[in-house]
């Protein structure tokens, strides 16, 4: 197994290759999750073969945008089907990966632990005091992609999509949580302010 080389590729087709409107689903998403992972992995005991196994998830876990802007964890685990048993994958290895990636698909539905952690990781920024920032790019995207036209239907969306959204692990759950509910007053709040 070449994880060094697997994400040599990815990163370098995702830095290349994704749509310039994609202000969220980005290569600096990615290189977030993937320092998001690494963390809540170690954190959360993960070593060795299963930490190289979550790494390459989050590497890949949004590919699929170069494939298919529809369905891109579907196409992400297809790429990753096509391209990691190059890097010396086996298929036990590659069904992992895509188990996990099929679990950050909203609404999420880890069954493992790797899984839990890559959702978590996927969405960390919830928590963080980065999440405005983060928030207005995915904001900027949407309405790129013409699913939000105004401000109000964003944090409208952000409400309920916050008030539905738990963490999964204990470290996301101590670390990340009540950020979040930190960040969710201020979006009610903003609400308040803008009827």
């Amino acid at each position: 197994m070449d994880p060094r080389g697997a994400k040599a590729y990815i990163l370098a087709r995702l830095k290349r290759e994704l749509d310039p409107a994609r202000t969220y689903h980005s290569f600096h998403h990615t290189i977030d999750v993937y320092a998001s992972a690494i963390t809540i992995g170690e954190m959360e005991g993960v070593t060795g073969e299963e930490l190289e196994l979550l790494k390459t998830a989050a590497l890949f876990h949004d590919s699929g945008f170069l494939l298919d802007d529809m369905d891109h964890e579907a196409a992400s685990c297809t790429l990753v089907s096509e391209v990691l048993p190059g890097y010396g994958f086996s298929p036990d290895q590659v069904l992992r990966i895509r188990t996990m990636i099929m679990a950050t698909r909203l609404p999420q539905g880890p069954e493992d632990h790797l899984a839990r952690i890559l959702c978590d990781a996927d969405l960390d920024y919830l928590g963080r005091a980065d999440f405005r920032l983060i928030g207005d790019t995915l904001f900027q995207e949407m309405v790129a992609f013409g699913q939000l036209r105004t401000e109000r239907e964003w944090n409208e969306l952000q409400v309920r999509f916050i008030r539905a959204h738990r963490y999964f692990t204990r470290t996301n759950r101590e670390h990340r949580e009540p950020g979040k509910q930190e960040n969710l007053q201020e979006v009610e709040q903003w609400l308040q302010r803008h009827p």
